[in-house]
């Protein structure tokens, strides 16, 4: 396993240890380990929703691709009561 030395605000420092005296992590490798994950995974998903736009963006869906869903849901809003 990898090990990172880095320097942490006084301030941090003491916000993780607050979030160990609660139990929300076991201890300050745990918070760094998890915030370290979070951040890759938000980079990972803007990826992937950024592709899929500029997928979208080259290939636009066609009426006859999405076209029936608006018709769905102008027939279901039709059928009601109110």
């Amino acid at each position: 396993m990898a090990q990172f030395v880095t320097r942490i605000d006084e301030a941090v420092a003491g916000q993780i240890d607050e979030l160990v005296a609660a139990g929300a992590v076991e201890s300050r490798s745990d918070a760094v380990r998890r915030g370290l994950t979070a951040l890759i995974d938000v980079h990972r998903r803007k990826r992937i929703g950024d592709a899929i736009v500029e997928g979208y963006r080259r290939h636009p869906q066609s009426e006859q691709e999405v076209g029936w869903a608006d018709a769905a849901t102008a027939a279901m809003i039709a059928e009601e009561p109110w």
